[in-house]
């Protein structure tokens, strides 16, 4: 196992090369990278637009460009104001030595505001992950066991109607019910935009009452798609021979169910959660818009109305580490879930 581990990390470090050189040049080739310099009338002219493009390098070709943005530029002699005369300023040591740059909107450190951004994303991801595997399972294992009953036919018409619904409306649908609705009957109603109120303070309570309804858009459309899907394979696992044979034995149905079916028929499953996890960590963009949640999601749409190359770049690189580990992670899972898979 050890071994199959450091194998895939190091096939990892070319996988990230090439995503990162893909990346860059598509970011870099997106809008005009000096829009959030832009007054009034949305652009930067002249003397002022030349100046610039000499400080941040826009001179320079994409691939040397690529290699600044990779290992710094420390190693240049950039001559930022014309003068003839190279500076000693405004260096920066490149991704590989933890710098992931400047943003150009905010003059902030881009680790800085992902560092920030990263906790709020994590508790959204965590918790929403943890609602969807958990009525998922239920759902799933239960329509599966209780099969063409009325309860499996109503719950699979829900199941389509909820996986076909676009995260935006299902998302203002939610807020129009739970937050809107609501509050003018006279009922308790869920907040609908931040974290937590002012007035109140980031407390525990505050927190998962603004969770609520974020969490439930994130969540509805993945219960119906897992629930479906797990409800699939655990029909096809309790048709085999060995579950028939493990009741003959005359164990209980829970311990058929849930020690011999439900392991079986987990391995996809698990496939899709390593999947979602590592795209989860984009901070669900249009979700935590909507919501005004700070968190990934809404740092990337942000900066990117701006064209804040700096900021876009660390944003898109954690994901792609994300979904790497994540698929490692997944792997790894196989092996607990199944004991039949090893890795030599």
């Amino acid at each position: 196992m050890g071994r199959y581990i450091v194998r895939r990390m190091l096939q990892a470090i070319p996988l990230l090369f090439i995503v990162s050189l893909i990346v860059f040049v598509l970011i870099m080739n997106m809008g005009d990278p000096l829009i959030a310099f832009a007054g009034r009338n949305g652009q930067v002219k002249g003397a002022d637009r030349e100046r610039l493009i000499r400080k941040l390098g826009l001179d320079q070709p994409i691939y040397v460009q690529y290699v600044v943005w990779l290992v710094g530029n420390d190693w240049m002699k950039l001559d930022l104001d014309g003068d003839g005369v190279p500076e000693t300023n405004g260096t920066r040591r490149g991704v590989l030595r933890g710098d992931l740059g400047t943003s150009v909107v905010t003059r902030e450190p881009v680790i800085k505001m992902v560092r920030d951004r990263l906790p709020n994303t994590l508790l959204l991801m965590v918790t929403a992950e943890i609602v969807i595997i958990s009525f998922a399972l239920i759902l799933g294992i239960a329509t599966a066991v209780f099969k063409y009953s009325i309860f499996d036919n109503v719950f699979t018409g829900l199941s389509f109607v909820g996986f076909s619904m676009p995260v935006p409306l299902l998302a203002l649908g939610l807020i129009y019910i739970f937050g809107v609705y609501f509050k003018r009957a006279g009922l308790p109603y869920f907040p609908t935009v931040g974290m937590f109120e002012p007035a109140a303070g980031k407390t525990p309570e505050q927190l998962v009452w603004h969770l609520v309804l974020p969490v439930a858009t994130l969540s509805i459309i993945s219960i119906a798609a897992y629930s479906r899907f797990i409800r699939s394979n655990m029909l096809e696992v309790l048709g085999h021979d060995y579950i028939r044979t493990a009741t003959s034995k005359g164990l209980s149905s829970r311990v058929v169910l849930f020690k011999h079916a439900l392991k079986n028929a987990a391995l996809p499953i698990v496939t899709l959660i390593g999947l979602d996890l590592g795209f989860l960590l984009a901070g669900a963009l249009v979700t935590e818009t909507i919501f005004s949640w700070p968190g990934m999601g809404r740092l990337f749409y942000d900066h990117a109305l701006k064209s804040d190359m700096p900021v876009l770049m660390g944003v898109l690189m954690l994901i792609s580490i994300s979904v790497i580990f994540f698929q490692l992670l997944t792997d790894i899972t196989y092996t607990f879930v199944d004991p039949r898979i090893r890795y030599q």
